[in-house]
Protein backbone atom coordinates (compact mmCIF):
# COMPACT_ATOMS: atom_id res chain seq x y z
CA UNK A 1 0.00 0.00 0.00
CA UNK A 2 1.60 3.25 -1.01
CA UNK A 3 2.25 6.48 1.86
CA UNK A 4 2.13 9.44 1.26
CA UNK A 5 3.63 12.64 3.17
CA UNK A 6 0.99 15.47 3.27
CA UNK A 7 2.45 18.80 3.42
CA UNK A 8 0.60 21.95 3.82
CA UNK A 9 1.98 25.69 4.51
CA UNK A 10 -1.64 27.35 5.73
CA UNK A 11 -2.09 31.22 7.45
CA UNK A 12 -1.79 30.45 11.40
CA UNK A 13 -5.85 31.58 11.68
CA UNK A 14 -6.98 28.41 9.92
CA UNK A 15 -4.88 25.81 11.71
CA UNK A 16 -8.04 25.60 14.73
CA UNK A 17 -10.53 24.99 11.98
CA UNK A 18 -8.50 22.36 9.56
CA UNK A 19 -7.64 20.30 12.65
CA UNK A 20 -11.51 20.35 14.09
CA UNK A 21 -11.91 19.40 10.15
CA UNK A 22 -9.58 16.67 9.82
CA UNK A 23 -10.07 15.43 12.90
CA UNK A 24 -13.74 14.85 11.83
CA UNK A 25 -13.51 12.92 8.97
CA UNK A 26 -11.11 10.78 10.54
CA UNK A 27 -7.40 12.56 10.93
CA UNK A 28 -6.04 13.72 14.31
CA UNK A 29 -2.58 13.08 13.79
CA UNK A 30 -0.59 15.26 12.57
CA UNK A 31 2.37 17.63 13.14
CA UNK A 32 2.50 21.06 13.02
CA UNK A 33 5.21 24.10 13.24
CA UNK A 34 5.34 27.40 12.87
CA UNK A 35 7.30 28.96 10.03
CA UNK A 36 7.75 32.10 8.29
CA UNK A 37 7.73 32.41 4.50
CA UNK A 38 6.87 33.90 1.40
CA UNK A 39 5.70 33.10 -1.94
CA UNK A 40 5.31 35.02 -4.94
CA UNK A 41 3.73 38.15 -2.82
CA UNK A 42 7.30 38.81 -1.35
CA UNK A 43 6.05 39.95 1.85
CA UNK A 44 3.68 42.93 2.41
CA UNK A 45 4.03 46.80 2.81
CA UNK A 46 3.10 48.14 6.57
CA UNK A 47 3.06 51.27 8.14
CA UNK A 48 4.02 51.68 11.89
CA UNK A 49 3.81 55.54 13.33
CA UNK A 50 3.74 57.15 9.65
CA UNK A 51 6.78 55.28 8.76
CA UNK A 52 6.63 52.74 5.85
CA UNK A 53 8.51 49.03 5.96
CA UNK A 54 8.16 46.14 4.41
CA UNK A 55 8.12 42.80 5.99
CA UNK A 56 9.47 39.81 3.92
CA UNK A 57 8.77 36.88 5.84
CA UNK A 58 5.08 36.08 6.71
CA UNK A 59 3.85 33.65 9.57
CA UNK A 60 2.58 30.72 8.34
CA UNK A 61 1.58 27.53 9.75
CA UNK A 62 3.03 24.07 8.16
CA UNK A 63 1.10 21.28 8.89
CA UNK A 64 2.28 17.65 7.84
CA UNK A 65 0.65 14.41 7.97
CA UNK A 66 1.74 10.69 6.87
CA UNK A 67 -1.15 8.66 5.08
CA UNK A 68 -2.13 6.20 2.74
CA UNK A 69 -2.40 7.16 -0.62
CA UNK A 70 -6.41 5.97 -0.71
CA UNK A 71 -7.08 8.76 1.67
CA UNK A 72 -4.67 11.39 -0.14
CA UNK A 73 -7.78 13.34 -2.40
CA UNK A 74 -10.55 13.43 0.81
CA UNK A 75 -7.75 15.17 2.80
CA UNK A 76 -6.19 17.63 0.29
CA UNK A 77 -9.92 17.96 -0.52
CA UNK A 78 -10.64 19.09 3.39
CA UNK A 79 -7.39 21.23 3.09
CA UNK A 80 -8.27 23.21 0.21
CA UNK A 81 -12.23 23.35 1.23
CA UNK A 82 -11.12 25.29 4.63
CA UNK A 83 -7.73 26.87 4.01
CA UNK A 84 -8.97 28.66 0.50
CA UNK A 85 -9.84 32.27 0.78
CA UNK A 86 -9.01 33.24 -3.13
CA UNK A 87 -6.51 35.82 -1.65
CA UNK A 88 -2.90 35.46 -1.98
CA UNK A 89 -0.92 34.18 0.75
CA UNK A 90 -3.31 31.44 1.34
CA UNK A 91 -0.51 28.45 1.04
CA UNK A 92 0.59 25.57 -0.71
CA UNK A 93 -0.14 21.62 -0.25
CA UNK A 94 2.92 19.58 -0.93
CA UNK A 95 2.30 15.59 -1.96
CA UNK A 96 5.41 13.10 -1.76
CA UNK A 97 6.08 9.76 -1.38
CA UNK A 98 7.50 7.71 2.12
CA UNK A 99 9.70 5.42 1.01
CA UNK A 100 9.22 3.64 4.88
CA UNK A 101 7.41 4.15 8.34
CA UNK A 102 8.35 2.46 11.13
CA UNK A 103 6.21 3.13 14.87
CA UNK A 104 9.01 3.36 17.20
CA UNK A 105 6.97 2.19 20.41
CA UNK A 106 6.26 -1.11 18.86
CA UNK A 107 8.67 -1.82 15.59
CA UNK A 108 5.24 -1.68 13.23
CA UNK A 109 6.29 -0.82 9.77
CA UNK A 110 4.35 0.84 6.58
CA UNK A 111 0.44 0.91 6.80
CA UNK A 112 0.18 -0.26 10.64
CA UNK A 113 2.42 2.16 11.62
CA UNK A 114 0.23 5.30 10.24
Amino acid sequence: MAIKRLEAIIRPEKLELLRASLEKVGYPGMTVTEVLGHGMQRGVEQQWRGSRYKTYFLPKVKVEMVVLDKHLKKLVAVILDVCQSGNVGDGKIFVSDVKEVIRIRTKEKAAKAI
